[in-house]
């Protein structure tokens, strides 16, 4: 796999051409996105990680190209926008700048029209946070296509990972009929890797049928 920055943007309206199929991760600060990204690309320091949370100001475009193989034998390859996004619920900026991340990310999820999945990453070692919740709420009810993202699994117990997972998808279904695709992931041991790249390819692929279809 491959993974390039393409580019780095304070406003959605100056992000790359949407050409392209692209996949977005969000979170609250100190989720571990940044090592996730890295985890995925199989690329160490792609996207800066920091002991400083909430680091990612801007949205930060990358342009990946994932080669899938059978043994030896390449199958195909699939290239693909990554955009990497400030996290929500900074504790340590003013007012203002809040104001400003808000806009920022609405406007991208809002009106990036390749947005294929917003990656929502949630850490699995916390009880629903009311934040992430009302950011889910917000996806919904804007029709934003997302999936979950439960991180940092390797700190937990598996009977304790799979309690704490549970109780998130019973508290979003007081208010979801059903739920988003969901996964469990560790920037660690590269749990759920494959799987995550696995939904990328499928809806990877489900976009050019779509595209192929509109133009005939």
């Amino acid at each position: 796999m491959q993974a390039q920055f393409v580019k780095s943007t304070l406003n959605h309206r100056e992000c790359p051409p949407d050409n392209l199929p692209e996949f977005a991760f969000i979170g609250r600060s100190n989720v571990g996105k940044s090592s996730l990204i890295n985890m995925l690309v199989n690329q160490k320091n792609l996207a800066h990680t920091s002991s400083k949370p909430g680091k990612t100001r801007s949205i930060n475009h990358f342009i990946v190209n994932f080669q899938l193989k059978k043994g030896e034998q390449k199958i195909k390859t699939y290239t693909w926008y990554l955009a990497d996004l400030p996290g929500y619920g900074y504790a340590h900026v003013s007012k203002e700048k809040k104001v400003q991340f808000e806009k920022l990310i609405a406007g991208y999820i809002l009106t990036r029209k390749n947005l294929l999945t917003l990656f929502v990453l949630i850490d699995s070692r916390l009880e629903p946070q009311p934040i992430d919740m009302g950011f889910l709420q917000f996806l919904g009810e804007n029709q934003v296509p997302f999936a979950l993202i439960f991180t940092k699994a390797d700190k937990l117990s598996k009977s304790k990972l799979t309690q704490n997972v549970e109780r998130f998808k019973q508290n979003m279904l007081k208010l979801w009929e059903e739920l988003p695709p969901s996964f469990i992931t560790s920037s660690l041991t590269g749990i759920g890797r494959e799987e995550l790249l696995a939904f990328i390819t499928e809806n990877i692929e489900l976009y050019w049928d779509k595209k192929l279809t509109s133009n005939k």
